[in-house]
């Protein structure tokens, strides 16, 4: 990467987080997350904290992008709870504002998308033939 994208990738850090990869054991175990691009860090996680009366997320996802919040484990049933997000906005073009009006209608752990990611991420990590590695973050 040339001196200049550099510095742009690193002003622009702040607000759209820094690309990091999902952990090799992690796409070994669940390859589905192999679709997703993930950040670490940016405004996302602040904004949906805020939202919640919070700092920050541990993790927030628009259409592709996962970002997670500086500090935040990388583990199996957050990605994969990210994952379904993923799903949901595939599903239909208009799933950002159902969502918003689930969260306003319902709150936020009674919005049925949170439900459902939750049940996909638990159902995911129950039913993976190996399970998670001891120690192994």
């Amino acid at each position: 990467m040339a001196a200049f994208e550099q510095t742009i990738a690193h002003a622009l850090a702040p607000l759209i987080g820094r690309p990091v990869g999902v952990p090799a054991w992690l796409i070994e175990r669940y390859p589905e997350l192999s679709r997703i691009s993930l950040r670490r860090g940016g405004l996302p996680v602040r904004v949906g904290g805020w939202a919640l009366g919070r700092r920050s997320v541990a993790a927030i996802t628009l259409w592709r992008t996962i970002f997670v919040a500086p500090g935040v484990v990388l583990e199996a049933e957050l990605l994969l709870h990210e994952l379904r997000h993923v799903h949901q906005f595939e599903a239909t073009a208009s799933f950002p504002l159902r969502y918003l009006w689930e969260s306003i209608r319902r709150g936020y752990r009674a919005n049925r998308y949170e439900a459902d990611a939750r049940t996909y991420a638990a159902t995911q990590v129950r039913t993976s033939v190996t399970g998670p590695p001891r120690g192994d973050v």
